[in-house]
């Protein structure tokens, strides 16, 4: 074991070898402070690793001597490279000079789990710095000193493969889009940068946190187990402010904290899983007696041996034979005086799920609620909500950013925003408690980011508008590189203003066209059940044809798919479920309720509206819009609707289509019977397919990693439709939001043979490009066996 450091024993002398992070807690351990054990693999490690695959990877060719340069400017070529380099590191044989060493030292931490963290340092940058005469250079670089959270831990069982492959995946983190693209932008070549690992063993943990120190005042965050939950945003954590000396108790703010992340107890599986808080825990206050006297403690000794300000990660862990949860330092972070960065001046940013890209900076309005005024609500202000309700509509066609507490990828806000070309974030634990209305708020969508901006939003106000309308610009007049495909490529949309936004992209159709969206246009804010109260039946036909005519003559004669009303109880109009007799229903779950073709059943009047809109529109010449059915469960409900529309004349259109949303996991078994009911072509809905699949609501954000569409079980289902429709002879095509949220899919897509793809307008450009490369290695492939047979 003489290659690697333990904790106990680094010296001064070595700090560079084994990165800032393990340094400043080896300090830290040797003085007396808590601190787990553990080890370091050194820097020359990794550039030793990188050396031996230099040899047959032109990307590395020239590291460690030189720097890699890649265009960062280019987002497709940097997550190209960063994707391939960091595939070639997981995927390298790490020298038995390091392997066996690094498993006889993890064996001595026995523990059943360990803990992986980039521990980085810049010896030549920071000598370069420090013979520098210029104090402005010196100031800059304590600024733009790359934060911790750039490169990710990971966490692992100590199991040896499994040990030496998550060592590789620390190493990859140097090479991911976002590191590379710092490390260029502040210019520090890859080949100044020692990347060391600091392994540690990980025990049941209690309770994690961050403390902050000033010189007179201390902030802590609190929340129930491992402190991923925190820095991915997923809980609103305890907060506490203690004046220094004395340790009052300045404030004591309960959070917002349903869910906690403990390692798991199952040998297979993530070593890390996600576990959902009792209400009872909920409501606890994290920090308990021991808790504080132990913080206290260390507060004290860190008062007399250290100068603020500092922040450090602490964790709470249950130890073998200790009666009581440990206190330990995770992470110390000295900060300059001089420098910007504190809790009082920059607060951190508060995170969600990115929803819809961009980033915009504008006044908040808070919204609390379901009874809005949106005539009183100021243009290009962030709306911040618990949710979006469809007929908020008007709102978000004038606002310049979205963030709500809760939905995921797939809800109405993120939907809704994507096409509209405005940067949301979902999924935002207890937003609308921390903001108010009138703040400056500096949304990103591609991070998941919420900035609170500590200037006077009066003063921001004209700047935040320009800003906003600038990234619609920027985004609206995109130039788009076409490449010939042969896999048709659609776009979902549900808003006539998007139709000037798709005028010049390469798109085939319009492959969803969201009519619970849509139709918001034409209800003026009342269910169709009012009208037809009120008589105007046909007035809403006519309303509803003239709107599915602008879409039409727009692509004409490329197709429309019409997907027909799919609302489920939670996204009617003001709560209204009563059907045209004036009973009601009993609201249940939104996602398995009474929607899609399960409601036509029991109340058709709804579908007959849109039928008959269609066959209007039919009659004008409009024969390129085809009827798809949402969310169908069994063949008797398609036979019913088919009937419907058979009833209906719709029929007789010799262009006319019926299609089905294949999203409800029966048609994995009932595709032949539903062909022979009548079903002309199938339209893959990922959203909801993989959510059934998983059984995990998509509108809740803390079981959105769950919801993976690359999930073994989703990607099976997907090429057994596309197998099943082939064998039936229909069309298959695919509209959720997988295909652009893992582009990787789209390569399988092709392969399988899917017909179309449909995206969003934001994606439109990226899947394109990716089915362009998709069919090129397809031939590729296919011309090189041609040629070795």
């Amino acid at each position: 074991m003489d290659n690697l450091y333990w904790l106990d024993q680094i010296q001064p002398s070595q700090r560079s070898l084994v990165g800032e992070k393990a340094f400043g807690l080896s300090q830290l351990g040797q003085q007396g402070y808590p601190v787990l054990p553990g080890f370091v693999i050194p820097a020359i490690a990794f550039w030793q690793v990188i050396a031996d695959l230099s040899q047959s990877e032109p990307l590395l060719a020239d590291l460690p001597q030189s720097s890699l340069y890649v265009n960062v400017d280019n987002p497709r070529q940097l997550q190209q490279v960063a994707q391939h380099i960091r595939q070639v590191i997981t995927s390298a044989t790490v020298p038995e000079g390091w392997r066996v060493p690094i498993l006889d030292a993890a064996k001595t931490l026995d523990t059943p789990a360990l803990i992986l963290q980039p521990s980085l340092s810049f010896p030549e940058v920071r000598s370069r710095m420090a013979m520098s005469t210029d104090p402005v250079n010196r100031e800059d670089w304590l600024e733009s000193a790359p934060i911790p959270e750039l490169l990710a831990s990971h966490y692992c069982r100590q199991q040896p493969d499994v040990l030496i492959h998550t060592v590789k995946q620390v190493w990859a983190e140097l090479f991911r889009a976002k590191s590379l693209f710092y490390w260029q932008r502040v210019g520090i070549g890859l080949d100044q940068i020692k990347l060391a690992v600091l392994v540690q063993p990980t025990d049941e943990t209690v309770a994690s946190g961050v403390i902050q120190a000033q010189s007179d005042l201390w902030q802590i965050q609190a929340t129930w187990g491992l402190g991923m939950a925190i820095t991915q945003g997923k809980v609103l954590p305890d907060t506490y402010q203690i004046a220094i000396p004395t340790h009052h108790i300045l404030l004591n703010q309960r959070g917002n904290k349903t869910l906690a992340y403990r390692l798991n107890p199952e040998p297979t599986g993530n070593v890390v899983q996600a576990y959902p808080l009792h209400p009872v825990e909920q409501q606890q206050p994290v920090l308990d007696d021991n808790a504080w006297q132990q913080i206290m403690a260390l507060s004290a000794k860190l008062q007399t041996q250290l100068n603020p300000p500092f922040s450090f990660d602490w964790t709470l862990c249950k130890i073998p034979n200790t009666p009581e949860p440990q206190l330990y330092v995770t992470q110390f972070r000295p900060q300059s005086a001089s420098s910007s960065p504190s809790f009082l001046s920059q607060p951190q940013p508060l995170r969600g799920l990115p929803a819809a890209s961009g980033q915009v900076k504008a006044v908040a309005q808070v919204m609390m609620g379901e009874e809005q005024d949106w005539q009183a609500i100021p243009p290009d202000r962030i709306l911040v909500t618990q949710t979006i309700a469809p007929d908020w509509l008007p709102m978000l066609r004038q606002a310049a950013g979205v963030v709500t507490e809760q939905g995921g990828m797939t809800s109405h806000a993120a939907i809704v925003a994507r096409e509209l070309g405005i940067p949301a974030v979902v999924s935002v634990a207890g937003i609308t408690q921390l903001v108010q209305t009138g703040e400056v708020l500096l949304v990103d969508g591609d991070r998941g980011e919420i900035q609170r901006l500590a200037r006077d939003a009066k003063e921001e106000a004209g700047e935040a508008v320009d800003v906003a309308v600038e990234n619609r610009e920027r985004r609206s007049h995109r130039e788009y590189n076409r490449f010939p495909i042969a896999t048709q490529l659609l776009v979902n949309l549900s808003q006539t203003q998007s139709l000037e936004r798709i005028r010049d992209l390469p798109i085939d159709g319009i492959g969803l066209l969201r009519s619970e969206l849509m139709i918001l246009d034409v209800l003026d804010n009342q269910p169709p059940q009012e009208w037809l109260r009120q008589g105007r039946k046909q007035e809403l036909v006519t309303r509803l044809s003239q709107l599915m005519m602008q879409f039409a003559a727009a692509l004409m004669p490329r197709p429309v798919f019409y997907r027909s009303l799919d609302w489920g109880e939670a996204e009617l109009i003001h709560g209204d479920t009563s059907d045209v007799t004036g009973s009601t229903f009993p609201v249940v779950n939104a996602m398995l309720g009474r929607r899609g073709t399960y409601r036509y059943l029991h109340d058709p009047t709804s579908f007959d509206l849109e039928l008959a809109a269609l066959n209007q529109l039919y009659a004008q010449g409009y024969s390129n819009v085809q009827l798809m059915l949402p969310f169908v469960r069994t063949v008797e409900e398609f036979a019913f609707c088919r009937r419907r529309v058979e009833q209906a004349g719709l029929m007789d259109n010799p262009q006319f289509q019926l299609w089905i949303m294949a999203e409800v996991p029966s048609v994995l078994f009932l595709l032949p019977d539903y062909v022979r009911a009548g079903v002309q072509g199938i339209s893959i809905g990922t959203n909801d397919l993989t959510q059934l699949l998983l059984a995990a609501d998509r509108n809740l954000g803390e079981l959105g990693s769950r919801l993976d569409g690359r999930h073994p079980a989703v990607m099976r289902a997907i090429k057994q439709l596309i197998d099943m429709a082939k064998e039936a002879g229909i069309p298959c095509a695919i509209c959720g939001q997988a295909p652009a949220q893992y582009p990787e899919l789209v390569e399988s897509l092709v392969e399988w043979g899917i017909q179309s793809i449909s995206v969003d307008v934001s994606d439109v450009e990226a899947t394109y490009h990716a089915i362009a490369r998709a069919e090129q290695r397809l031939l590729l492939d296919a011309a090189r066996h041609s040629f070795n047979g």
